[in-house]
């Protein structure tokens, strides 16, 4: 919100203007309303490992985060071009693997990669489309440009927290509302399903939302994108296969399966041709897919393209495919199985961040300047009995965003998920689910580890009204000195 001099910029000067009229007991309200909707409606996150699975509420921060229309231009464009290219280099690996016999990636980093599935070798898909849903985690440096943390494909999660923290906050603040022309996002349920209809040749399809069952952590959102497009929730036991088609079963008999729209891993989705113990699937779907005969969304195979070891390569996909210039950096990143890698993380453990290239959630990785001697000690074991299993990436200086906490108002890091929808064009709503790191001086910002969330606004036009005078005033603002610190790029979006 505020530039180097401490000055409000131009876009948050509404912002800037309102927060001074609010008062710290005002805002403590607010917040308080926001939960008790959030738990009235049932927006809940399931965290594993906590009494066999506890239930907790995700904090929804109440001051939003505002991004101009100028820089939404550039995050589209950027956006669009890398989702594009990674979709080329998934067809690509399943088929020609003309990239890997250029030598621009390793055939070993694709061929060997435990998310490569030899079982999609040939498959043809309609529109060669295997991503159809991905989020792109993106922080911002304090360079000013945008950096890409990560690319989910498989079952990227979290727009259902994108949507509900809007209707709170038009609810909560229509008074800041009215100072912006803010972009809207309720349109995404619609938008996802078009792209789930355009990815099949059938007319008038039948879509289902595939869910593990509702002790799944994300199962809220499962439930409510269902009925917000208005299509089937179902579970494996829902579903069956026969003469390499799927159906559904109904009270007044099988009805025909089209497109699913699957939230569980590979591993569980077809017990005849993944883990033979998995309950979770469809027996026979594996067939029916290769048979042309049904859609899967996001594709069976996608997870190799978003593992951390092939993250780097990304920005020779995009030259490669589409013979241009990468519009987003990449972290610059260090593969440990390359002996030389692995050589200087291990000299420079206490300033990187090192991450499992499986892992999820902020779990399994080491935050280099915010751990122990002892902790970066053990790490190191681990590091070099499996390198392997590890990629590393340097600190930078993240944004901050103005967030309501106990002290007042205080910058926490934040995080931007945006939702890239791929059918016959790709398309996505304006903005994204921001993330904050609610704990001061936490670089984690993954609500299964404290963190929350904010509505993001961007705009169509300036806002107005709002002065810079007023802004870094009222409601209890708060200075916070970790708001300026250097944080992890690549520690600050693991998973959801």
């Amino acid at each position: 919100m505020l530039d180097e001099a401490g000055q409000c910029r131009e876009h948050y000067r509404a912002c800037g203007e309102w927060l001074a009229s609010m008062g710290a007991e005002a805002m403590a309200a607010k917040r308080a309303e926001a939960d008790l909707i959030f738990r009235r409606t049932g927006i809940t996150f399931t965290v594993y490992g906590e009494e066999g699975g506890s239930e907790r509420l995700i904090p929804s921060d109440v001051v939003p985060r505002i991004i101009p229309a100028d820089d939404w231009a550039l995050l589209e464009r950027g956006l669009v071009q890398r989702v594009t290219a990674i979709n080329r280099f998934l067809a690509d690996i399943y088929h020609g693997r003309e990239i890997l016999r250029a030598g621009l990636i390793p055939a070993e980093d694709v061929l060997e990669n435990d998310q490569y599935q030899p079982a999609m070798i040939g498959a043809r898909l309609p529109h060669d489309t295997y991503a159809h849903i991905a989020g792109v985690d993106l922080v911002r440096h304090s360079d000013g440009a945008f950096y890409v943390l990560e690319d989910n494909l498989r079952v990227p999660s979290g727009v259902s927290y994108l949507l509900s923290n809007r209707r709170t906050m038009m609810r909560l603040f229509p008074d800041l509302f009215r100072r912006y022309q803010v972009r809207p996002v309720e349109h995404y349920p619609a938008l996802l399903l078009h792209t789930l209809r355009a990815a099949t040749e059938v007319d008038s399809p039948t879509v289902v939302l595939l869910t593990p069952g509702r002790y799944n952590s994300a199962y809220f959102e499962h439930a409510f994108l269902a009925q917000q497009m208005g299509i089937e929730l179902v579970e494996g036991q829902d579903l069956f296969v026969r003469d390499s088609c799927v159906w559904m079963r109904t009270t007044s008999g099988p009805q025909r399966v089209d497109v699913i729209y699957r939230r569980l891993d590979d591993t569980f989705l077809d017990p005849l041709v993944f883990r033979p113990d998995s309950t979770l699937g469809v027996p026979g779907l594996m067939a029916a897919y290769r048979a042309g005969n049904v859609v899967i969304a996001n594709a069976i195979g996608t997870g190799v393209a978003d593992d951390k070891s092939i993250y780097p390569y990304v920005p020779e996909m995009i030259r490669f495919y589409l013979g241009e210039e990468p519009l987003l950096r990449n972290v610059p990143t260090w593969i440990c199985r390359r002996p030389e890698d692995l050589a200087y993380v291990l000299a420079h453990l206490p300033e990187l961040v090192v991450k499992e290239v499986h892992g999820a959630g902020g779990y399994g990785m080491l935050v280099g300047p915010t751990s122990t001697a002892a902790e970066i000690e053990n790490f190191r074991r681990a590091l070099v009995a499996n390198p392997g299993n590890y990629i590393a990436q340097p600190t930078l200086a993240l944004s901050t965003c103005p967030t309501f906490v106990d002290e007042g108002v205080a910058p926490r890091h934040i995080d931007l998920r945006p939702f890239v929808l791929v059918g016959r064009e790709v398309r996505m709503v304006a903005g994204g689910l921001t993330r904050v790191a609610l704990r001061r001086g936490s670089l984690v910002v993954n609500s299964s580890q404290g963190g929350g969330t904010k509505d993001t606004w961007v705009l169509d036009a300036p806002a107005r009204g709002g002065s810079a005078a007023s802004a870094g005033q009222g409601a209890g603002l708060a200075h916070d000195p970790v708001g300026q610190g250097q944080v992890s790029a690549s520690g600050a979006a693991e998973g959801f």
